[in-house]
Parts: C-alpha cells; structure tokens; sequence
C-alpha cells in the first residue's frame, strides 16, 4: 500500500503538469509552387490530368519537396508562362497565410524554346548564333525589369514568406548524340553560356529581393542531355518533352531545393 507522502507527491505532479503547456504542434505550412515548365514537372511523361495544357506532375519537385517537409501545396506553375502569366495567372495564390514560395521563371522571355529549335537545325537551316544573340538582349536588358517587379510583388502580398527562386541548368555536355538535331559545339557553348547568363540575372534580381536562390549548374554537370545517366531529355516524341528535365531531373532538382525550403 502506497504512503500518504507518496501519494500526496504524486498529486502534486499530476497537479503541476496540468498547469504546464502541452507540445504544440506546428501548423503545415503553405507552400505555393509558381514557374513555367520546368517548374510544372514537363519532361516526366506523367500529368495532372485536371492541370490540362499546364502540364503538372506529381514527379515535379515542387510536388515531392511539399510531401517531404509535410507542406501544403498550391501547385500553380503552368508549361509555357512567361514573367507576365506568372503575375497575372499564378501570382494571386499567394496570400498572408503563405510561408513558402517557389519561383521558377525567365526561360520563356527570352525565348529559350525557339531558339533551341533553331539551333537544332543544320546551320544552312538556321541562323543559331543570331538566335543566341536575340535571347541575350532580352536576359541582359528586358527579363531584370520584369523579375524586380514580379519578386517585389511577391515580396508585398507574403512579406514573411520564404522565397525560393530556382535557375536552370546548361542543356549540354558537348556532345549531341541525337540523330535528328545538328548542335554544333560552338552551338553548345553558346547555349550553356546562355543559361549561365540566366542564372546570373535570376540570382542578382534574387539577392536584390532578398531572396534565396537555387542554383543547379553544378549537379546537372554530366548529367545533361546525353549525358550519363541523362537527367534532361534530348530530342523526345511528344517534342514538348525535349530539353526538359525528366523524372531522374526532377528528382535531383527537389534535393538541391528542399535544403532552401
């Protein structure tokens, strides 16, 4: 039979613990997932299906880094937007409940697609290097506009949210073992150059926001088209699939993003 002190002792404890606070468990953050194609999930063969020409996917790393920190996630990044369609189609999902952002854009302006597909021609074809100097203008003089004024809107609907800008990896490794395409190495390098050129603005309009930005170009290096094992599709049917990171990409893409989450 227990004595009266012990007893005593342990209402006193169960007395005590009721007046101390019980674990609170975090909410689930909100995590909106805002880009183009890349940042959809294009290149991983598997859609949405109600996503419809978007083209998201439940292999695009937004979809697996939200699974992984336990997030609730407003997936809205849509195949083919440019600055313009993030912020007016995309931009209105994030809200003062928002604690995390994801932002992945600045390809499509300047016309990353197009010329591409130009440069993948035989050089009788197309005309490459004007292609290549076309899309510099644009990242060097018209795409740093556009992303201070979409990352300051950002910043204005969700000013405590953690904001994530994600950048793009070079497409090559010098070589093109698709039949079917005609890069030339020169064509190559200025293509990586290109994308160099990308990241850099994205970085620099980034840390002026003063935001976090992920950068892949040292993960992807020998995993890029033809690389091995190849973490971006080359020329593929559907063609909407070429140049896109695919499952294996994507996957690497949630690793190198989830530590900024």
């Amino acid at each position: 039979m227990k004595s009266i002190a012990s007893l005593l002792s342990a209402a006193a404890l169960g007395a005590a613990a009721l007046l101390v606070p019980g674990v609170a468990h975090a909410a689930a953050p909100n995590y909106v997932a805002m880009g183009d194609s890349y940042a959809s999930g294009v290149g991983t063969r598997t859609y949405i299906s109600s996503s419809g020409s978007c083209q998201r996917s439940t292999k695009a790393y937004a979809y697996l880094d939200a699974a992984r920190i336990g997030a609730n996630l407003n997936f809205v990044a849509c195949s083919g937007a440019k600055v313009a369609d993030v912020t007016a189609n995309q931009l209105p999902s994030v809200t003062s409940s928002t604690n995390i952002v994801s932002v992945q854009v600045g390809g499509n302006d300047a016309g990353f697609s197009s010329v591409i597909t130009t440069c993948a021609e035989p050089s009788w074809l197309g005309d490459c290097t004007s292609a290549v100097a076309g899309a510099q203008s644009i990242i060097n003089n018209t795409l740093p506009g556009r992303l201070n004024t979409l990352y300051a809107a950002i910043k204005s609907r969700a000013s405590s949210a953690k904001v994530v800008v994600v950048g793009y990896p070079r497409l090559f490794n010098g070589i093109d073992c698709n039949a079917a395409t005609f890069f030339s190495p020169t064509e190559m390098t200025h293509l990586n150059a290109t994308a160099d050129l990308l990241n850099s603005k994205l970085a620099a309009a980034a840390s002026a926001a003063g935001f976090t930005f992920v950068n892949p170009t040292s993960a992807f290096i020998g995993h890029a088209v033809c690389g091995s094992p190849e973490w971006i599709n080359g020329l593929s049917n559907p063609v909407s699939e070429s140049y896109h990171p695919n499952v294996t990409g994507q996957a690497n893409y949630a690793n190198l993003v989830q530590p900024a989450l």
